[in-house]
């Protein structure tokens, strides 16, 4: 697929991202937007996931670590064909589509989340499971760079060094805000890459808002043995909304009406 084709997607996906939350009134754009891209090569280009398949263990799994992001999760499943509930029914009552995605409820969804930090350890279970079963299917996981102060994802990230997972690949979604501002106000996790080199991981960085990037990030995978891969990827929160963008007070506020019409004329056209 072209670079033009993935745009084309992703443009798509984040449009739903905003159409969700606006829907809802509730729900967190921001983080979404900005792991827009990353999730459409996922799952346009990198994983063997299709409709044929979704339901079988035998195929390529990614578990959205910050679970609070399933607006992009279910837009992006929405895009593939592989999810067919109404997206308005986003955090309604009764609708499978929580604010949190949950693996009972929805086909495509690896992996239930929402408490912050546990994605990577339930990632690593299911690379060991693949070793243990023999077969080549791989595991991503994306986890937010606010979500990287939990100490349980350094000690998965440990656990997968260890057992030399080279068929789990992290990626840090580091757009360098969190719910209360900057991550290094917070409690400053950086410098990512190093400290998951410090842990054995081989790393590599990309612009993940940049599809070449991006693909250049995952070719790094592919080659990578005996250890598990770790994506640094920059993005920018809010990506594609300009009054969102770089934005910490729309880690999960849903816009206004006229905020929502600003964006969605926004997000109109593939650059």
């Amino acid at each position: 697929m072209d670079v033009n084709n993935l745009k084309s997607h992703a443009l798509n996906i984040r449009r739903n991202i905003v159409q969700m939350v606006y829907d809802a009134q509730s729900g967190h754009p921001g983080g979404s937007l900005g792991c827009a891209d990353i999730l459409t090569y996922l799952y346009f280009e990198q994983m063997n996931i299709d409709k044929d398949n979704v339901g079988s263990t035998d195929r390529d799994r990614f578990v959205l670590s910050k679970g609070h992001c399933s607006p992009a999760l279910y837009a992006v499943l929405h895009e593939k064909g592989l999810l067919d509930d109404d997206l308005s029914s986003f955090r309604q009552i009764d609708s499978r589509l929580q604010g949190h995605p949950n693996m009972n409820y929805v086909e495509g969804v690896d992996m239930s989340t929402g408490s912050l930090g546990q994605g990577v350890s339930t990632a690593v279970g299911m690379a060991i499971a693949n070793k243990l079963d023999g077969n080549d299917n791989k595991v991503y996981a994306l986890v937010g760079d606010g979500e990287s102060e939990e100490g349980i994802v350094w000690e998965a990230l440990m656990a997968a060094a260890h057992y030399k997972l080279d068929n789990l690949c992290v990626i840090f979604d580091l757009n360098h805000l969190q719910i209360d501002g900057d991550v290094e106000d917070v409690i400053g996790p950086l410098p990512l890459a190093d400290k998951a080199r410090a842990f054995n991981a081989k790393v590599t960085e990309c612009d993940g808002n940049d599809f070449e990037s991006i693909k250049e990030a995952f070719e790094f995978f592919k080659d990578q043995k005996d250890a598990p891969t770790v994506i640094v990827a920059n993005t920018v929160k809010g990506k594609g909304v300009s009054f969102m963008e770089n934005n910490y007070a729309w880690h999960g506020s849903a816009p206004n009406q006229e905020q929502y019409e600003q964006a969605m004329q926004e997000l109109k056209e593939v650059d």
